[in-house]
């Protein structure tokens, strides 16, 4: 999502819009407030990938957490935020579904730009920018937004930091108590090297076994390497669990998806999709 908007050439007003036209600081780059100020771009992003294939559409939620928003001092706007990214894809979705092929939309919860289990500061490891407790009040807020919009399923996605991967997921474990709706989790985890480990200094099958207990009904990687440098790390989760393992390339073309029969799923990636005609295996 975040690719496709960059190449949409939008500039500080469309950020804005009329709702934030006197806002104090600058807003570009802030794409999750696009769902307010500029929705109609996108829901026409949601609508490419679906008319490329995809059978699931995420939010465009990834950083529309208080955390998150704060540096932008858009903290008050997180609730509107997600359920109106919900609506737009919940919409979408619906418009390109079928009797026979229905399509879903993944409420995104993204990393924040906080760690709970790292120091920013290389002179005190003791250090932390943020609490757990911090974390799940975020994630809370963010995710039952989401499912009032309209989320089939929520994603926690590109983990960085087991912690606040581990803080969603207690987030939503309280809301599966309080909310009237069934809903699915995915995660995705980010290994930063060839090393295959995540910022956090997890191996992949240690990242597993961290948020197993969540019993998503998918688990895999995204973001920081190409789909051939992430491949010899996919064995770890799919081969010690029952749930299929998925892997999301970073910058490369929607239409690049290849689904496979075995306990394994290949997602559409962030960058501009393609026609079905135009499809290609991913290597």
């Amino acid at each position: 999502m975040g690719t496709m908007l960059q190449r949409e050439g939008l500039v500080e007003a469309d950020y804005r819009g009329t709702l934030l036209a006197d806002h104090p600081s600058d807003l570009r780059g802030n794409h999750d407030l696009l769902a307010l100020t500029r929705p109609d771009v996108v829901a026409g992003i949601h609508s490419q990938y679906l008319a490329a294939g995809a059978d699931i559409v995420e939010t465009s939620t990834f950083t529309a957490t208080a955390l998150g928003q704060e540096e932008y001092g858009t903290t008050a706007l997180v609730r509107d935020i997600n359920v109106a990214a919900a609506q737009l894809a919940r919409a979408a979705a619906d418009q390109h579904e079928t009797a026979d092929r229905p399509r879903y939309v993944a409420g995104v919860l993204g990393p924040t730009t906080r760690t709970a289990s790292l120091s920013p500061r290389v002179d005190d490891p003791a250090y932390r920018n943020v609490t757990f407790a911090q974390l799940v009040e975020s994630y809370t807020e963010a995710a039952a937004a989401l499912l009032e919009g309209g989320a089939d399923l929520l994603l926690v996605e590109t983990i960085f930091d087991t912690l606040n991967a581990k803080a969603a997921l207690f987030a939503i474990d309280c809301l599966r108590e309080r909310y009237p709706l069934d809903f699915e989790v995915m995660i995705s985890g980010t290994i930063t090297d060839a090393s295959g480990r995540t910022l956090s200094g997890q191996t992949v099958e240690a990242f597993w076994n961290s948020v197993r207990h969540a019993e998503p009904i998918a688990i895999g990687l995204n973001c920081a390497l190409g789909a051939r440098e992430m491949r010899p790390h996919m064995p770890a989760p799919s081969a010690s669990r029952a749930s299929h393992a998925s892997s999301f390339r970073t910058k490369q073309n929607a239409s690049q998806t290849r689904h496979q029969t075995i306990a394994r799923t290949c997602a559409p990636p962030a960058r501009r999709p393609m026609s079905p005609a135009a499809h290609r295996p991913t290597r």
